[in-house]
């Protein structure tokens, strides 16, 4: 069942706070994916994604929204920087590279859920070769030019009542493998050895792979125990009973259909200067231009088409305007959405209802070490107080904000617990924050008010 735009909403206030107008537009991009994909062919091929343009200050939820929604469609996802790429013919990244990345993501999104299918028999499979390995710990390995060939070792002939023996050898360490009475024992396993990957031109290359499935895999022989050779040896077992063409085929469908691309800071590449180190600005949106429209790219899993994924750009604009990027780029961006600056309450909400609030980070890291904190609301209020005022007079840094107050609030405590204590119960109210928060609240940054 897919989510309704409210259901969406929902889902992304338990860990956003305030944005609703964003919230909203993202929810109804998504619902309209699901629109289109229950539609006739003819119809479905003539609508596109409409994207969206995210214009506010750091850290006020931008990138985190994305972030949420790609997890939540089970979708994939990619986060790329602006001012990471180039225009063609500058040292750098160019902008297909978004593309493959993609790709690449939904490669792995796919074969994690193929993985999952096949997990149940892998795992049998898996704890059966264990036991041979038990049984049998002096087997020669395999020889690779016998598998070349196609040449299989001839198994020796067992007397009837040996046969009998190892097969009740067998139950007893299957009964002990499903019991974890063996997860310790070390054995020695026939391992694939991975070839070394080199990167060429910003993409992983493995030198094994350059002459394909023509030379069978090479293998080594390492000593670990039965919970890791587990782990190793169900990751092979996987590997053989996925079809990994169909993963690739659905992986691109996946990438055209569903895909999200996530663009940051989209205002560092709107300057219109055409010296110094602006001379590529207005080119790398040239070249993202085609991305965004409807482009087809090379990726080594085929051929991908880009005018049904869905981009979301951000950027701040603090000097640059939406203006200043090139008009065809701005007509690529149709729904525009403005994210506000966060207030005492949103600082406050974010500490007490979100379900990753920093509060219950810093409570579960502490209790580790037997200190158990407890924050009362005159510390959130203080928190919050502090927060928005930094804001206010320093740099505007949104969110990350609490993080840094959090830090030299607990500094003491953290550097104090040891785990060596009996279990203490700590109580932060708003006179340990202000106490521990004086000289900072004290100095302001006055240089932005000297001409």
């Amino acid at each position: 069942m897919e989510l309704t735009p409210k259901e969406i909403v929902k889902e992304l206030n338990r860990y956003i706070i305030g944005q609703d107008y964003a919230k909203r537009a993202v929810a109804v991009a998504l619902r309209n994916r699901y629109r289109r994909a229950q539609l006739p062919e003819e119809i479905r091929n003539e609508i596109v994604p409409k994207n969206i343009l995210m214009v506010g200050p750091t850290g006020v939820g931008k990138t985190e929204i994305a972030r949420r929604l790609a997890k939540l469609v089970d979708a994939p996802f990619v986060k790329v920087e602006a001012t990471k790429f180039t225009e063609v013919g500058y040292v750098g990244r160019d902008v297909e590279s978004i593309v493959r990345d993609l790709v690449e993501a939904s490669v792995r999104l796919c074969k994690e859920q193929a993985s999952q299918k096949v997990k149940t028999r892998a795992t049998y499979m898996a704890n059966e070769r264990i036991i041979d390995i038990i049984l049998h710990p002096n087997r020669k390995p395999s020889n690779p030019i016998d598998l070349l060939l196609g040449n299989k070792p001839k198994e020796p002939d067992i007397p009837e009542s040996e046969r009998q023996q190892i097969s009740r050898r067998r139950e007893e360490l299957r009964a002990q493998l499903d019991a974890g009475e063996l997860e310790d024992f070390e054995i020695e396993v026939e391992v694939e050895d991975t070839p070394q990957e080199v990167e060429i031109n910003g993409a992983s290359v493995s030198i094994g792979m350059i002459m394909g499935d023509m030379m069978p895999k090479k293998t080594k022989i390492r000593r670990m125990k039965v919970s890791e050779a587990r782990r190793i040896l169900i990751s092979e077992e996987e590997g053989k009973l996925i079809d990994m063409d169909a993963v690739k085929e659905e992986a691109c469908r996946r990438a055209e259909q569903d895909g999200i691309v996530f663009i940051d800071e989209i205002d560092k590449v709107a300057g219109r200067s055409n010296n110094g180190p602006d001379v590529s600005r207005e080119g790398v949106q040239r070249d993202i231009l085609p991305i965004v429209e409807g482009s087809t790219v090379n990726t080594k899993y085929g051929v991908v088409k880009t005018d049904y994924m869905l981009f979301i750009a951000a950027g701040a604009f603090h000097v640059a305007k939406v203006s200043d990027l090139i008009p065809e780029l701005q007509g690529r961006f149709p729904v525009r959405v403005t994210l506000n600056p966060l207030t005492k309450e949103d600082f406050k909400a974010i500490l007490s209802q979100t379900d990753n609030a920093l509060t219950r980070q810093y409570e579960a890291l502490l209790g580790v070490d037997h200190v158990h904190l407890r924050f009362d609301d005159t510390a959130l209020d203080a928190l919050a107080e502090i927060a928005q005022n930094e804001n206010e007079s320093k740099e505007d840094i949104g969110a990350r904000r609490l993080h840094t107050l959090f830090e030299k609030v607990l500094e003491d405590i953290s550097f104090n617990a040891a785990g060596d204590m009996p279990d203490v119960e700590v109580l932060i109210n708003g006179d340990y924050v202000r106490e521990h928060l004086g000289s900072d609240i004290a100095s302001r940054d006055m240089k932005r008010f000297i001409l």
